[in-house]
């Protein structure tokens, strides 16, 4: 271990004779300094502004640590980087000694070419951790200008950037033994880099090499342990591929000096790229592999309550198979080629970490409707039959049709037309099965929520069943149209939809079909007609016996639905709110979520912060008040109010083509500080809390204005349903949203990490390799 160390020593110490070892550190320190301090002085300058004037900010909305390193890139675009430095540095650690005619002197010393090549590895190995050492000072100083910070993703980023940099100057030092030119020594190690860096892109479409490409690429090794997730596969990795690059050389090395068959000396390599392959195969196992999830607030471990879903499927597999169709949408990310880097790493793996044996199926075929797209598709290809459009799109993809099953195959298989043919996951539990939707969003995979729903209609005997009543032209849960209600209801491509939450979704006709017993919400909106006596008493009975109901009305239609409002001690008051605004005709109505509405599900929980008062609203277009009976049975609060003071009562009809008219006490118009819309109704029943919503306006649920008003209406259902669904998974807020400096701070911070600290690196170095060559 001596020589090693001496050998280590040595190599160390000739790094800083040599002007690259400096240059490297001054560009290194440079980009770190210029990512950090460029986020760091933008957000102390908006801290002070919104600290000045404003009395409400509490701190930003997200993390700090996160935003300033991750977003501010002082890691990502440091390491993208690194590989056009490195081989720089490593390209004369062997050539050198060739150039200089002391290979021959180590190879006749007493020390072994394993302690040699040890010695000048661990040499570079010391000089990384000086790299190291200098962005450690950057995060220091970050831990000391970020109130909590998240010191975490310090530990893991600095441990994923360490690994990386190992295993580049691992690969250089292979470089530098096979040539004694080191320009080529570097061009070889840069390139050696560059195909690992891109090698899991490769090949990805063949079943037979996907894996083994895959596993071999250095791409997006270092992505987890930068947001702070520590795997054991990723660093077994790069430890096996640094010592694969090590042995190499050791080979090398030793091949100069034998006399041996070409092909026992191959054979040496393929022994040690075999034993590494399959070392990491059997580490990269899900059953194998480890987590360590360093964040504060566990962010890239999946909620507690998913795990347990998981954990109550026991040792029973998850079957889970992928639909892929060659005419449908979503087939680019369901393609081979993506499967790894995408489809498993992306969706999967969280899952993979707490139930590591899912086992997946992939199924692709074509088909068509034209019930889909009106006909679109055949429109774009006249005259060509279904097979020819395939043939034509897969020429298009540059992919082979004999993977895809032909429309009869899978029809005989799977009926996924309700799907609309689009790529779709469908989950198989212990003879029980159901579908998981991907969706044309950013994310496009299913969230969290979407799979605990899945999960939740495997493994649960019930799940809430919500019907909505039809007959009397109430919203339609199943049409797109403005006024509709299917984009929180039954539209399946919807990510937050109902169907997609965990609620059973249905209409239910009252004229002939009577109510069901397992019906845990039942919701009547907007019926245009009087309700036939047949109605109102199947739904005096529902609610009599305890039924839960969502009602929501319409200004003009109030004699329409009051008849059966009066029974629970409530009506919708006559005439239509009003709100004089100038850029809105003023039956637009802006509402704010009371307190109480905070109590429906933890979905809105977070409105309990004082800060949120003024800034969240319902928009409803065209509105009335609720009035109550003080002889109800049942206790009412409201859930949402109009704003203080911009509101009043008009008793006749509002028009919104012509000038606003005026406020008229004397024909009946009323002016209140705040009107109820939304109200909320409770008792005790058969043994339960009955549960009731009703509101003033039907169309802020409608496909129109579901977007803004999400935040309230399903945490409102999912109230109803006595939180059954969806399954919530909330996150607990960080801490690092404030920073301990001000402008003046990040300024001197700025200056003292981009020019000072990158100087005085210069002026050193300038010293020493001055005094090095007059000596």
């Amino acid at each position: 271990m001596k020589s090693i160390f001496k050998i280590a020593k040595n190599e160390f110490r000739y790094l800083f004779y040599s002007p690259i070892a400096w240059f490297l550190m001054i560009v290194f320190i440079a980009q770190c300094a210029y990512f950090y301090s460029t986020p760091l002085f933008m957000a102390a300058n908006a801290q002070d502004v919104l600290l000045t004037n404003s009395p409400k900010f509490k701190g930003f909305p997200s993390s700090l640590t996160s935003g300033i390193f991750l977003q501010g890139e002082v890691f990502s675009s440091v390491m993208q980087n690194l590989y056009l430095f490195l081989p720089l540095l490593t390209m004369g650690l062997i050539s050198r000694e060739i150039n200089n005619k002391t290979i021959e002197l180590l190879y006749s010393s007493p020390v072994s070419l394993r302690k040699i090549v040890f010695g000048k590895y661990l040499g570079i190995m010391l000089y990384n951790l000086l790299l190291v050492g200098l962005v450690s000072i950057i995060m220091l100083s970050a831990f000391f200008s970020i109130r909590h910070a998240d010191y975490g993703i310090f530990l893991s980023a600095t441990l994923g950037f360490y690994l990386l940099i190992c295993a580049y100057t691992a690969i250089g030092l292979f470089m530098s033994c096979l040539t004694s030119y080191q320009i080529v020594s570097a061009l070889s190690t840069f390139t050696a880099i560059f195909v690992l860096s891109r090698i899991g892109g490769l090949w990805q479409r063949y079943d037979l090499v996907r894996d083994l490409t895959y596993f071999l690429s250095l791409q997006n090794r270092t992505g987890k342990m930068l947001n702070g997730l520590i795997s054991t596969k990723d660093v077994i990795y790069f430890i096996i591929v640094t010592c694969m690059f090590i042995y190499f050389t050791l080979l090398k090395l030793k091949g100069n000096r034998e006399d041996r068959p070409w092909y026992v000396k191959a054979g040496r390599y393929a022994v040690v790229m075999g034993t590494v392959l399959l070392i990491g195969y059997i580490s990269s196992r899900p059953t194998l592999t480890g987590y360590w999830d360093v964040t504060a607030t566990k962010r890239n471990t999946i909620h507690p309550r998913t795990q347990q879903q998981l954990k109550a499927m026991g040792d029973s597999t998850l079957e889970v198979t992928l639909y892929a169709n060659l005419l449908g949408g979503g087939l680019g990310r369901g393609l081979p080629e993506l499967r790894n880097v995408d489809y498993l790493a992306n969706l999967w793996e969280p899952y993979l970490r707490f139930k590591p044996d899912i086992r997946f199926k992939y199924v692709y075929y074509y088909d068509y409707d034209s019930t889909i797209d009106n006909g679109g598709l055949y429109a774009q290809f006249p005259d060509k039959s279904i097979e020819q459009i395939a043939f034509e799109m897969a020429d298009m993809i540059d992919i082979d049709t004999a993977m895809f099953k032909t429309p009869a195959e899978i029809r005989r298989t799977i009926d996924l037309l309700p799907e609309k043919l689009r790529l779709v996951l469908q989950l198989k539990y212990r003879g029980r099965t159901t579908f998981l939707r991907t969706y044309d969003d950013t994310f496009f995979w299913p969230d969290e929520t979407n799979m605990n729903a899945a999960l939740q209609y495997l493994i649960q005997s019930k799940i809430p069943n919500v019907a909505f009543v039809t007959g009397e032209l109430e919203r339609n849960i199943y049409k797109l149209g403005e006024r509709e209600y299917a984009g929180h209801s039954a539209y399946k491509g919807g990510r937050g939809a109902l169907i997609n939450t965990g609620f059973n979704v249905d209409t239910l006709n009252l004229l002939t079909q009577e109510i069901p017993r397992d019906i845990t919400t039942l919701v009547l909106a907007d019926p245009k007609m009087d309700l036939p006596s047949i109605v109102s008493d199947k739904l005096k009975h529902y609610i009599d016996n305890g039924g839960n109901m969502f009602i929501a009305g319409e200004p003009g239609k109030q004699y329409v639905l009051n008849p059966f409002l009066e029974q629970l001690g409530v009506k919708l008051a006559d005439g239509q709110l009003v709100q004089p605004t100038f850029d809105e005709t003023p039956d637009k109505i802006t509402a704010s979520p009371t307190m109480e509405a905070s109590q429906l599900s933890e979905g809105i929980s977070w409105l309990q912060k004082k800060e949120l008062e003024d800034t969240l609203k319902i928009i409803m277009p065209g509105t009335t008040t609720i009035t109550r009976d003080s002889t109800s049975t049942f206790q009412i609060s409201s859930l949402a109010s109009t704003i203080s003071g911009w509101t009043w009562l008009r008793s006749g009809a509002v028009v919104i083509d012509s000038t606003l008219p005026a406020f008229n006490p004397m024909s009946g118009d009323r002016k209140e500080d705040t009107f109820p819309v939304i109200m909320k109704l409770t008792r005790q029943k058969n043994g339960k809390e009955q549960r009731i919503v009703i509101s003033g306006d039907a169309d802020f649920a409608s496909n129109i204005r579901i977007g803004p008003n999400a935040y309230f209406l399903m945490p409102a259902y999912s109230w109803l349903v006595y939180n059954q669904s969806p399954v919530y998974t909330p996150r607990p807020a960080p801490e690092d949203v404030l920073l301990s400096i001000g402008p003046r701070a990040a300024t001197m911070q700025k200056t003292i990490f981009v020019w000072v600290l990158p100087g005085l690196l210069l002026l050193a170095g300038t010293i020493l390799l001055i005094r090095r060559k007059r000596k």
